[in-house]
């Protein structure tokens, strides 16, 4: 049985993607500064369901938590963003001040999903974690 063939938006490569921990939705760029979120629509297909739009420069890395379901995002303007989803479905981002003066690369979420470390040109790994007493994210550097 041969795999189906499917097309994400208008065209064009894609620079980064993940999957949600059901594999039914998918989070990807396409080489710019949007990140599109696609639910699978049945056998045949995908639909674009959201659209993340906060960076200003070309998204260069995605993860999404398996438990938490959050989204976050870094991107060649040195900042990264938090997505949590609401009840209606819109998502809402949080900016991750980064201090870096190079372009984030990569970023990953720990498995507790309380923390999530991002590459940069920089050669700098930024550990950014949640401070509740100011409802923030902030980046400790480790080089």
């Amino acid at each position: 049985m041969a795999a189906a063939v499917q097309k994400f938006g208008p065209g064009g490569p894609i620079q980064c993607h993940a999957w949600s921990a059901d594999r039914q939705a998918i989070a990807l760029s396409h080489n710019d500064k949007d990140v599109m979120v696609y639910q699978q629509t049945g056998q045949k297909g995908w639909k674009e369901t959201s659209r993340l739009d906060q960076h200003d420069l070309r998204v260069t890395g995605i993860d999404w938590a398996p438990v938490s379901g959050r989204i976050v995002t870094c991107s060649q303007d040195r900042n990264a963003y938090v997505w949590v989803k609401e009840q209606n479905g819109t998502w809402r981002h949080t900016l991750v001040l980064l201090r870096i003066n190079r372009a984030a690369t990569c970023v990953k979420w720990s498995p507790e999903e309380n923390k999530f470390a991002v590459g940069s040109g920089a050669r700098i790994i930024s550990i950014c974690y949640f401070e509740e007493e100011n409802d923030w994210w902030v980046a400790k550097h480790i080089k």
